[in-house]
């Protein structure tokens, strides 16, 4: 049986700490610019909750990290990463500076998806993001799956196309094509979650 997880809310409709995820989704599901974070216990909920969130991320991110031989985070970097309420459900994704935690983009919600799709459309998101701006930055993902996708220039999601879900077949089309029109020199790098802790860009909801 899964172990019960608190979730501090910082910015949502009434922000606190909420014993289950169905109660924090109540307080940040629609809200723009929504920060939220599960933990084990009430006690570091709660001193999430009086704490900065995005140094509460980074802090949590870092410290977590073991000296070893294990490489060590390059925190000039983008860490990308998706969240899907169900499978399929409802899924958005997100980009975050990992020096300063600061949410550089938000895409969703998407109706229908699938949490491999979003890791997908992040990454491709990114890569566009960054080339505009004419910057080599790495990315970072914890999907192995959607990183293959992205070196195959082709989302291979067995989820079917419906009349809900046409929105999220319209951007993987336009993610497909972006990838097979351009070219791009930014590392995409698999996050250590086991060494580094969940990645900034997690959206708390595991």
């Amino acid at each position: 049986m899964a172990k019960n997880k608190f979730y501090t809310v910082w910015k949502g409709k009434t922000p606190g700490v909420y014993n289950s995820w169905k109660e924090c989704e109540e307080q940040v599901k629609g809200f723009e610019g929504a920060q939220y974070k599960a933990f084990a216990t009430q006690q570091e909920a709660q001193q999430a909750l009086n704490q900065n969130y995005w140094q509460c991320i980074k802090s949590q991110s870092v410290k977590t990290a073991k000296p070893t031989a294990h490489a060590s985070i390059i925190t000039d970097s983008l860490a990308v990463d998706a969240a899907c309420s169900g499978n399929p459900g409802d899924m958005e994704y997100r980009g975050v500076y990992v020096k300063t935690g600061q949410q550089i983009f938000i895409q969703g919600v998407y109706k229908e998806a699938t949490n491999n799709i979003g890791e997908f459309l992040a990454i491709v998101h990114g890569l566009a993001l960054l080339k505009k701006q004419g910057s080599n930055m790495p990315i970072y993902s914890d999907s192995v799956t959607a990183q293959a996708w992205v070196k195959a220039k082709k989302c291979k999601t067995k989820l079917e196309k419906t009349p809900q879900n046409a929105l999220v077949f319209e951007r993987i089309e336009a993610a497909e094509r972006w990838l097979q029109n351009n070219t791009y020199s930014n590392p995409i790098l698999k996050w250590d979650t086991p060494n580094w802790g969940e990645i900034p860009a997690d959206f708390g909801r595991k």
